[in-house]
């Protein structure tokens, strides 16, 4: 029995020395950030290397707090694009420090990472061709709808109370420009994913008046950055940086820049105002997942 406790407390140590990313990025001096190419206006590629958006700047205000924290005078900021399908893995194994995407805060993902508090809430909605005659979900029977792999949106589409009876053909995007690209060509009728996204890859279209977003709100869903599980210390770091920059109404200025003006690198608006959902979250800064939001 000895023997099993000592095994015990040996691999709680080592699980807690595995989640202490303050120490980690102390003692290297840097740190690795997850982010996304394709994820509307909260985090995407510029090309060489460079990403931008919300998300992204969220955490580079976090990162230099954490700098200050650890009285580092250089702090390295390495970056790592993650997909859909390999962020979660990629924080879990230590790939990734802190990832600055668009990530849904639930139940089940709570189970292998943790979240900082919610920095915007989404409603999954679907985007069509504006001559497509779809204006619902009931619209979608017998039609192609486009997903993102790796994405909760269609599992969503289908146990949405409005779905029942509806049978659709599902295709898979890699990534969610190329998910757009799969409504643009004519393979999918419909791309269902979170509706900034939607507006951001419509925005950057070639002919924006082209498409329209329609139908039911399919689900709320807080987005937040993605840290690893049981690190208290850093989840404290993170959080505390971002009710400061609440606070200060860093959050909503950076809102306004990335969701309501020309934003690179074609300088079109994604133009959409913050949600009443995303405000409430800021005013009282919490980590709840999506099933919460769902009860309401």
């Amino acid at each position: 029995m000895t023997k099993t406790l000592f095994t015990i407390a040996a691999l709680l140590a080592l699980g807690t020395a595995h989640a202490d990313t303050l120490k980690k990025i102390k003692d290297s001096g840097s740190v690795t950030v997850g982010t996304r190419e394709s994820s509307g206006a909260l985090a995407y590629t510029l090309g060489d290397g460079k990403y931008t958006g919300f998300h992204y700047d969220i955490c580079q205000n976090v990162l230099a707090d954490v700098q200050k924290q650890l009285g580092l005078a250089k702090l390295d900021i390495k970056y790592q694009p993650v997909t859909s399908q390999n962020r979660i893995p990629l924080v879990v194994n230590g790939t990734v420090d802190i990832e600055c995407g668009s990530t849904t805060n639930n139940a089940a993902r709570q189970k292998d990472v943790a979240f900082a508090v919610t920095t915007y809430v989404e409603e999954v909605r679907i985007a069509v061709k504006a001559n497509s005659g779809i204006n619902s979900i009931a619209d979608l029977k017998g039609k192609t709808i486009a997903t993102t792999t790796g994405t909760t949106s269609v599992q969503t589409l289908r146990k949405h109370r409005r779905a029942n009876g509806v049978e659709f053909k599902e295709v898979m995007g890699k990534d969610h420009s190329d998910s757009f690209l799969l409504l643009e060509s004519g393979r999918a009728d419909a791309f269902v994913m979170d509706g900034q996204i939607l507006a951001g890859n419509i925005s950057k279209s070639k002919a924006p008046a082209d498409y329209k977003i329609v139908g039911e709100v399919l689900s709320v869903e807080p987005i937040a950055i993605m840290i690893r599980k049981d690190d208290p210390a850093f989840k404290k770091a993170v959080d505390d940086s971002i009710k400061a920059q609440i606070a200060r109404g860093d959050i909503a200025k950076l809102y306004d820049k990335w969701f309501m003006q020309p934003i690179p690198p074609t300088n079109t608006k994604v133009g959409l105002p913050a949600s009443e959902a995303t405000k409430s979250a800021w005013a009282n800064p919490n980590d709840k997942p999506m099933e919460d939001y769902a009860e309401k």
